[in-house]
C-alpha cells in the first residue's frame, strides 16, 4: 500500500509543487563625462605630477594609502538630493560638459568575455537509485514565479511509510513547449536495498518551538573571515549562525590552510592527533584542530604529506585541486566516523565537497554510518570538478565500470571524464542552489553547464533557497567602517558618508548621484556593460566609483588602462584591488549599485546595497530577479519595489535601467528616497533561508 506522508516544506512561495499523481508515475531517486581634473587634496600628493590641461584648473594627485578614518570636509555646495522632497529642475542630458569625455562605444565589446556554450545533452533514463529502507523523497519543482503571499510554515507530522514494488523506469517528462531531448541509452543500475515510495504532499501547520534540535555538520572549502575567496565563505558563516540561533548544534569542518586568518580563530588546539586517511594504496596522517571563529565551532584538518595540499599560500588555482579536495572530503567523513560523531545532517558546499555523499554511501554506511542525511548546496554551476580516472585510484573507488556510468559520476559532455559535482547530485538526499530563479535557469534554460539532464533526472530533490546576509556585519546603524551611522528613519545621515566617500576618492563635491560597482572583475559579472556604464554615467551627469580586481591578468590590465584614462576626471574613480573598509564606505555613500551580470546564482552585492539604502540597478537573472523589483514595471506592491531592472544583455537595456534611475534621482527625489527606504525595510537576513533549510533537513530525515 502506498505510504501517505506529511512533508514539512515551506520553500520560497510558489516554488513547491504538489506531488500528487506525479509521484505515483515516477520512481523516486533517493540517496540521491565630465573630464575637468579633480581638485588637489591636502591629504594626498601625486608621485609624478602630470602637466595640467588648459581647461582644467587643477590636477588629481595619484592615490596614496587611504587614511584610516575619512575626514569629512565642509561641503562647498549643500546637496539636497534626493533627500529633500522639493524636486530640482535639472535635465541631465542638457548639462554642459566641462571637457571632452570619451564617448561610450555603440557596440559594447571593450573587454572580450567568453560565454560558455550551452551543450546539447541527452536526457537520462532512470531507474531508482539506492536508499535506506522506508525512505521518502520530496517532490519539489522550481518555477520562476514571483511569490506574493507570505510563507506558511507547515507542521511536521509523523511519517508512516510502506515500501511498494519498484515501478518500471520512466523518462522524466520535458516541460511543455520545449523540444524533448533524445533518450540516453544508459540505464541506471539500482543501488542495493532501496525501493521507491509513493509520496502524498500535504502542508499542515508547524510550531517551530516543537522542532527537535539537530546536530548539523557543515563541510566546506572556505568560511569567512578565516578563509574567503567568494560568496560561499559568507554563506557558510551566516547560515551556521542562523541554524545555531534556532537551537541546533552546528559544527564546521574546513581545511587548515597555511594562509588562514588565524587572528580570527580563538582557543585553537589539537583534538585528534592521529587521523589516518586512506589514500591510494596507503594512508596519509592528519591532525585535526578545534577552535572558535567568533561563536562558530570549527574543526580544521591538516594533512602531513609531501603533497602539501593546503600549505600553498592560496586556496584555489592549482592543477591538482580536484585531488586536494577529494582528499579533504575523504578526511572529513573519516574524521566523523573515527571520532564517533553521528550528525543528523551533513551539509556540503560546491564541487569541492561533493564527494562526501559518495564516500558516505560507498564506504561508511556499511561501517555503521547510516544515520546522517546529506544536503548539497551548489553555489555556481560553472565550476564542477571535472577530472580523469586518477581520482578513482586515489580515493579507493576501485570499480571504473561502476563509477564511469552516466547515472553516477561520468561527465555528461566528456565520456572519459568524471564529474564530482554530478556525483554529489546523484548521491545526496537533497540538492539546493542559491535562488529559485537560478534553480529554474540551471535545469530548464541551459545554465547548468552540461548538468541539465542530471538535474531533470533528480528534479524531485532539487530546489532553490535565496541566500541571506549577515546583519551583524552589514548594518549601517552600527557599522564601524563608516563615519556616520544611520537607519531608515535617519537616512539623511547617508549624505555624511557620501561626502566622506568623495573626500577619500577625491571626487568633486556636488549634487550628482554616485553610481558604484563592487565585485570581482570576472566575465560572469558583465564587464563590458560595466565599462559602458562608466562612460554612460559620466555623460548623464553622474559620478562613478569602481572597487574590484580580477584573477585574469588581461582584465586587470584593461581596467588599469581605463583608470589611467579617467584619472583626471573629478567624477570618476576606479580602485583596482579590494579594501574591506572602502567597500563599506561605498555601500553607504553611493546612491546606486550596478550589477549587470551575464548570470548570477544569487548575488550578495544587491542584498548589501538594499540594506544600506543604495538603489540596485541589475539584470534580471538568477538571484537578482528574486530580490530586486523594478520601480516602474514590477507587478509587486509599491512598498516592495526597490530598484531598476533590465532584461537583455546589451547597452540598450543597461541604459534604459540606469537612465531611469538617474532621471528619478534628479527629477523625482521623493520617489527615489522611497526606493531607498523600501530596500532598507526589506528582510534579507538569514532568517528566512535558515527556516527553509531546516524544513529541508526535517524532510530528508523523515523520509
Amino acid at each position: 500500500m502506498p505510504a501517505s506522508v506529511w512533508i514539512p516544506l515551506s520553500f520560497h512561495p510558489g516554488y513547491v509543487a504538489a506531488a500528487g499523481a506525479a509521484a505515483a508515475k515516477n520512481p523516486i531517486i533517493l540517496g540521491n563625462i565630465s573630464m575637468a581634473k579633480k581638485p588637489t587634496s591636502p591629504d594626498k600628493t601625486k608621485a609624478a605630477a602630470k602637466p595640467a590641461k588648459p581647461t582644467a584648473p587643477a590636477k588629481k594627485p595619484a592615490a596614496a594609502a587611504p587614511s584610516p578614518a575619512p575626514v569629512i570636509p565642509a561641503a562647498p555646495t549643500q546637496e539636497t538630493l534626493p533627500l529633500e522632497p522639493a524636486p530640482v529642475e535639472v535635465v541631465a542630458t542638457e548639462t554642459p560638459v566641462e571637457a571632452v569625455v570619451p564617448a561610450a562605444p555603440e557596440v559594447v565589446a571593450a573587454i572580450a568575455e567568453p560565454v560558455p556554450a550551452e551543450p546539447e545533452t541527452a536526457a537520462v533514463v532512470v531507474e531508482p537509485v539506492a536508499a535506506e529502507p522506508e525512505a521518502v523523497t520530496a517532490v519539489v519543482e522550481t518555477v520562476p514565479v514571483e511569490p506574493e503571499a507570505a510563507v506558511v510554515e507547515p507542521e511536521a507530522a509523523e511519517i508512516v511509510a510502506e515500501p511498494v514494488p519498484a515501478a518500471p523506469p520512466l523518462i522524466d517528462p520535458e516541460p511543455e513547449g520545449e523540444p524533448a531531448e533524445p533518450q540516453s541509452t544508459h540505464v541506471e543500475e539500482p543501488l542495493p536495498d532501496q525501493e521507491p515510495v509513493e509520496v502524498h504532499l500535504e502542508e499542515p501547520e508547524v510550531h517551530h518551538h516543537h522542532r527537535p534540535s539537530l546536530f548539523i555538520v557543515q563541510i566546506a572549502p572556505e568560511m569567512a573571515p578565516v578563509a574567503k575567496v567568494g560568496g560561499l565563505a559568507d554563506v557558510v558563516f551566516g547560515l551556521t549562525r542562523e541554524l545555531a540561533i534556532r537551537g541546533n548544534h552546528v559544527e564546521i569542518i574546513l581545511p587548515k590552510y597555511s594562509g588562514m586568518r588565524y587572528d580570527h580563530i580563538y582557543d585553537l588546539k589539537e583534538v585528534y592527533k592521529d587521523l589516518w586517511v586512506p589514500w591510494y594504496d596507503g594512508a596519509i596522517h592528519c591532525t585535526v584542530y578545534f577552535g572558535f571563529v567568533y561563536d562558530r565551532k570549527c574543526f580544521f584538518i591538516e594533512p602531513h604529506s609531501n603533497d602539501n595540499f593546503f600549505n600553498r599560500g592560496s586556496i584555489y588555482g592549482f592543477k591538482d585541486d580536484v585531488l586536494r579536495y577529494a582528499f579533504f572530503s575523504r578526511a572529513a567523513i573519516e574524521f566523523l566516523w573515527k571520532s564517533g560523531k553521528h550528525p543528523d545532517i551533513i551539509h556540503c558546499h560546491d564541487w569541492q565537497t561533493a564527494l562526501v555523499p559518495v564516500f558516505l554511501y560507498e564506504f561508511y554506511q556499511r561501517l555503521g554510518m547510516t544515520h546522517p542525511r546529506v544536503c548539497l548546496t551548489i553555489h555556481n554551476f560553472q565550476h564542477q570538478g571535472v577530472t580523469g580516472a586518477e581520482l578513482l585510484k586515489a580515493t579507493g573507488l576501485h570499480d571504473p565500470a561502476r563509477f564511469f556510468d552516466y547515472n553516477r559520476l561520468r561527465d555528461n559532455q566528456h565520456p572519459n571524464a568524471l564529474n564530482l559535482l554530478k556525483g554529489g547530485i546523484v548521491y545526496s538526499n537533497f540538492v539546493t542552489t542559491v535562488s529559485p530563479r537560478y534553480a529554474y535557469e540551471t535545469k530548464d534554460q541551459g545554465q547548468g553547464f552540461g548538468l541539465e539532464p542530471t538535474l531533470h533526472t533528480h528534479h524531485l530533490k532539487y530546489g532553490g533557497v535565496v541566500n541571506g546576509i549577515d546583519y551583524d556585519v552589514w548594518n549601517p546603524e552600527v557599522d564601524r567602517h563608516i563615519p556616520a551611522q544611520y537607519g531608515v528613519d535617519t537616512i539623511e545621515r547617508k549624505y555624511d558618508d557620501k561626502r566622506a566617500l568623495r573626500h577619500r576618492l577625491m571626487l568633486a563635491d556636488n549634487a550628482k548621484p554616485i553610481v558604484a560597482f563592487i565585485g570581482r572583475l570576472d566575465p560572469q559579472k558583465g564587464l563590458d556593460l560595466v565599462r559602458h556604464a562608466i562612460f554612460y554615467s559620466l555623460q548623464r551627469d553622474a559620478q562613478f566609483v569602481l572597487l574590484g580586481s580580477s584573477p585574469y591578468q588581461g582584465i586587470n590590465e584593461d581596467f588599469w588602462n581605463l583608470k589611467r584614462m579617467l584619472n583626471e576626471s573629478p567624477d570618476c574613480h576606479l580602485e583596482i584591488g579590494f579594501d574591506e573598509e572602502l567597500s563599506h564606505l561605498i555601500y553607504a555613500g553611493a546612491d546606486m549599485i550596478l550589477v549587470p551580470s551575464r548570470f548570477e546564482p544569487c548575488g550578495l552585492t544587491q542584498l548589501i546595497a538594499l540594506r544600506y539604502g543604495t538603489v540596485p540597478v541589475v539584470r534580471s537573472v538568477g538571484g537578482l530577479a528574486d530580490t530586486v523589483f523594478d520601480k516602474d514595471y514590477s507587478h509587486r506592491a509599491l512598498h516592495e519595489r526597490n530598484g531598476y531592472v533590465f532584461e537583455n544583455y546589451d547597452g540598450t537595456g543597461l541604459e534604459s535601467a540606469l537612465g531611469r534611475a538617474i532621471s528619478c534621482y534628479y527629477e523625482y527625489p521623493d520617489h527615489f528616497r522611497e526606493l531607498m527606504k523600501n530596500g532598507m525595510r526589506s528582510d534579507n537576513s538569514w532568517n528566512h533561508p535558515g527556516r527553509d533549510y531546516l524544513n529541508i533537513y526535517d524532510y530528508i530525515r523523515e523520509k
